[in-house]
């Protein structure tokens, strides 16, 4: 179900990233990291967005990223950290995310030296809390931080493999 993006998937995903943060509410249309998710070439080109599809369809998304790379934002050494995780709203509540997160975790158990995956999720985004928690994922809340310049708690979650 999930594989690598290729360039011609890029419109679909920034479509579904960009419909699912928005229709979530988690951020206004404007807001700065709006661009970050909408910049499919770069995170391409700095980490590994993949796909998941149904249908022939790509109905999500995931970058997958590890310790020390631009878009690792916690990931320690021995962890996989995955980021911007966006379900297409229209298949969303079906299981797409929930089976992207689990091939995450078959994906990273094959790794060399990768023990762990470790996630950042910003405290109102409670559908996937409860995602993450059914699938392993424990807290790690000496890892929070806060957004740079911005008042919003970002939570840690860590699966040990």
């Amino acid at each position: 179900m999930l594989r690598r993006a290729v360039p011609a998937d890029f419109p679909e995903v920034r479509r579904i990233t960009r419909e699912a943060y928005l229709r979530a509410g988690h951020f206004a249309a404007d807001h700065p990291y709006m661009s970050v998710l909408e910049d499919v070439e770069h995170r391409a080109e700095h980490a590994e967005v993949w796909v998941a599809e149904a249908a022939g369809k790509v109905v999500a998304a995931v970058t997958v990223t590890f310790a020390g790379q631009p878009y690792s934002e916690i990931a320690q050494d021995g962890e996989l950290e995955f980021r911007m995780l966006a379900v297409d709203p229209a298949h969303q509540g079906g299981g797409v995310g929930r089976a992207a997160v689990r091939q995450i975790v078959e994906h990273a158990r094959q790794l060399n030296g990768i023990e762990a995956i470790s996630i950042t999720s910003a405290t109102f985004m409670e559908r996937a809390h409860k995602l993450y928690r059914s699938l392993g994922f424990r807290r790690a809340p000496e890892r929070d931080w806060y957004v740079s310049g911005e008042n919003i708690l970002l939570w840690v979650f860590r699966r040990q493999l």
